[in-house]
């Protein structure tokens, strides 16, 4: 389900501001059937107390019972999509009064700053930890002494809910756990290499990527681009004085993938001949990162489609899968000569690298906005499509063929993919460099009206390691 639909599927439940058994059940069922990743928990929830607003209104009695409701949706989310943690907790130590008496202050003034909510997290990690057994009443009772602090106008109550969801936060974020992640989309036997061809396979394969991405942001909302002038590769001039990224939302910065994905950025060094140096911090957040990219829709797709068309070197558990990962992904080479182990396929595609005096890789939407908000990168305007019949390049495109200069050096060329997790575009490469060619073409609808025809390119280095893989876009027409 898509967050539209989760929107409708609330507002449904908030109509008539009661959830009974029949409606908890089909609640439940949702979210079961939805079978949303841990990513998606945060917003989901958060959603519940968003869609509740446009529901206040000056009624008391009616807003009590909108309290219920989104506690009642809340429930659900956490007993069908989360674990309580291990703990060594008991209701012997555990003071219900102290908790009804930290809600009354948080919402007192009703608002939640920084400090407030460390203090949320301390009390409920150190100070009052709730039991398993009482987990469900420390929820619950932020709604029911919440109901004591509703007010007479719609600001008032609306300030109230998001006091309560960054109560609910921080005792989720503290005491809970998303339940491990299971695919249970398998790749059709109809869209297998031995039953349509390598190039069709792929292209499928990839759609179903694209469509698993829950991850992705929406263009226009999440953020905003100012695509300018269109040009030639070889021309000079600068086509956008302005920068490519007008707004982000940061917020999904703070999601288990894109997080551990940033965390990765700065541990390379862009000149090509010196050696990089792991170090003990850096290969434990390489560990964090795989692991959280494999317990998402995505990934999880790549493994059960590799395995399928190439049982040979894929392994079927999940563990095996993983080292497969770091080894073409992580695992150092030299990319020039002298024979320092100076580059990756990770950094290569992701981070980018400077040899002989131009930019090579950098082919990642996250990390060019990272370094033009700091001002290391300066756009110079999107290349202009080969073909006259190709559609317009526009602020809603997902892909982008671009030209810019990185710490004073020029990318003349490069085509990266805009608003995407970074498990779909992991996802994507890994399964055209396992399964496919050097050359691999497949389209792909973004769902924005727009189509394209990509040639996703796989060059190995280094023993069977990724040398570098992007995308080209050869085709691009709306729909």
């Amino acid at each position: 389900m898509s967050d539209a639909a989760f929107d409708k599927l609330y507002q449904e439940v908030f109509s008539d501001l009661t959830v009974d058994q029949e409606e908890s059940a089909e609640l439940k069922e949702k979210f079961e059937e939805a079978n949303p990743p841990p990513d998606k928990l945060v917003p989901l929830r958060a959603g519940a107390f968003r869609v509740g607003c446009g529901f206040i209104s000056e009624d008391h009695d009616k807003n009590v019972s909108l309290l219920r409701s989104i506690n009642a949706i809340v429930h659900t989310l956490e007993t069908t999509r989360m674990l309580p943690k291990e703990t060594d907790a008991s209701e012997e130590n555990f003071d219900e009064s102290k908790v009804e008496e930290l809600y009354r202050e948080t919402f007192g003034d009703l608002t939640v700053d920084r400090e407030e909510s460390a203090e949320l997290f301390a009390f409920f990690q150190e100070d009052n930890p709730p039991p398993k057994s009482k987990l469900v009443w420390t929820r619950a009772a932020a709604f029911r002494i919440g109901c004591e602090f509703l007010g007479d106008d719609k600001a008032t109550n609306i300030s109230l809910l998001r006091c309560i969801n960054v109560v609910v936060h921080a005792l989720e974020m503290s005491c809970m756990v998303p339940k491990p992640y299971v695919l249970k989309v398998e790749p059709p036997e109809e869209i297998q290499v031995a039953s349509i061809g390598l190039h069709a396979s792929l292209s499928k394969a990839a759609q179903h990527l694209w469509d698993l991405d829950v991850n992705r942001l929406t263009p226009n909302q999440d953020y905003k681009i100012n695509v300018q002038g269109g040009k030639k590769p070889y021309q000079k001039h600068d086509g956008a004085p302005d920068p490519l990224f007008t707004f982000v939302n940061s917020a999904p910065f703070r999601r288990p993938t894109y997080k551990a994905f940033i965390a990765l950025l700065d541990n390379y060094s862009a000149e090509t001949g010196i050696a990089e140096v792991v170090t003990n911090t850096e290969r434990r957040e390489v560990s964090t990162f795989l692991r959280a990219i494999m317990q998402t829709g995505p990934m999880q797709f790549c493994h059960k489609y590799c395995r399928a068309n190439a049982p040979d070197k894929v392994p079927s558990d999940r563990d095996g899968f993983m080292k497969l990962l770091h080894k073409i992904w992580f695992e150092l080479y030299h990319r020039s000569r002298g024979g320092r182990a100076d580059s990756s396929g990770f950094e290569h595609v992701f981070v980018g690298e400077i040899k002989d005096d131009k930019v090579s890789g950098f082919h990642n939407w996250i990390y060019f906005y990272l370094e033009e908000k700091k001002g290391d990168l300066d756009y110079k305007g999107y290349i202009k499509p080969r073909s006259r019949s190709d559609a317009y390049t526009d602020s809603d495109d997902h892909i982008l063929t671009l030209q810019f200069l990185w710490k004073g050096v020029e990318k003349s060329v490069g085509t990266s993919f805009v608003g995407v997790s970074p498990e779909f575009e992991m996802a994507l490469y890994t399964m055209c460099f396992l399964i496919g060619e050097e050359q691999n073409t497949i389209e792909l609808d973004t769902g924005t009206g727009d189509v394209f025809e990509l040639n996703v390119k796989c060059f190995p280095m280094a023993r069977g390691k990724i040398g570098t893989s992007f995308c080209e876009a050869s085709r691009h027409w709306e729909e």
